[in-house]
């Protein structure tokens, strides 16, 4: 998967725009959140593509975390420090943090394993909205605001095993949410596997806001909408 054409790069800096952040939602994850929409008023990009970039750059690390301490918005110029760095700080030309990624053991900069593993967990990460996010809040019987749903991206991590791998799998092995008030807090856990064999493991940290009580019909209606914006996309 290429990615030059999700993001321009200029005098040491790397940019977004809306329509490249909306492109790599929709084509490469899957993710139909409107909030990646290109004329989204609380227009963000999406923290896979951040992800993404940091693995093109970087190379995979047996033990990766990503904390995401601000939202990206259209044009927001950024800085990717120096491989060495650690922690690695992704900031904008104000120096304002967006991104913080810890990394540690053996580096693999192999594009074949890393261009496999990005396209694995952006797919992966992309379906969680409905098919994992509806269960879990029918189950706690609470939903997020149908007209505003808000779904932030708060951190990930990665363990691997072992880098000498090929064509990596990502399969769920737990889903968890915790209610407090109107605010929850996703963990998504997840292994890798390579040849049948689980290499790896992961989890991805969501905060859901606005929460309210759950109504079947209104859920319903929000898992239609968003598969007719799906299809009006693919079509």
């Amino acid at each position: 998967m290429l990615l030059d054409d999700y993001y321009d790069e200029n005098q040491g800096s790397l940019c977004i725009s809306r329509q490249q952040a909306s492109d790599f939602a929709k084509r490469v994850a899957g993710d139909f959140n409107p909030i990646h929409d290109e004329d989204a008023k609380r227009f963000c990009v999406p923290g896979d593509l951040l992800f993404a970039l940091v693995l093109n750059k970087y190379g995979l690390s047996q033990h990766m975390r990503f904390v995401f301490s601000g939202m990206v918005g259209d044009g927001v110029k950024l800085h990717f420090p120096a491989a060495d760095v650690e922690p690695i700080i992704i900031t904008d030309n104000n120096g304002k943090d967006y991104l913080r990624i810890e990394h540690e053991g053996l580096t693999s900069k192999d594009p074949g394993l890393v261009q496999n593993l990005i396209q694995r967990y952006v797919e992966f990460s992309g379906q969680t909205f409905p098919h994992i996010l509806v269960p879990l809040m029918a189950k706690h019987k609470v939903m997020i605001n149908p007209d505003r749903p808000l779904v932030i991206y708060e951190s990930m991590a990665i363990d691997m095993e072992r880098l000498d791998i090929s064509d990596p799998q990502l399969e769920l092995s737990q889903s968890t949410l915790n209610v407090e008030g109107k605010r929850g807090s996703v963990c998504l856990e997840f292994c890798i596997k390579s040849a049948g064999q689980v290499v790896g493991k992961g989890k991805k940290n969501m905060v859901l806001s606005g929460l309210r009580e759950f109504e079947q019909q209104t859920i319903e209606q929000l898992e239609n909408d968003y598969a007719a914006r799906k299809q009006a996309y693919v079509c």
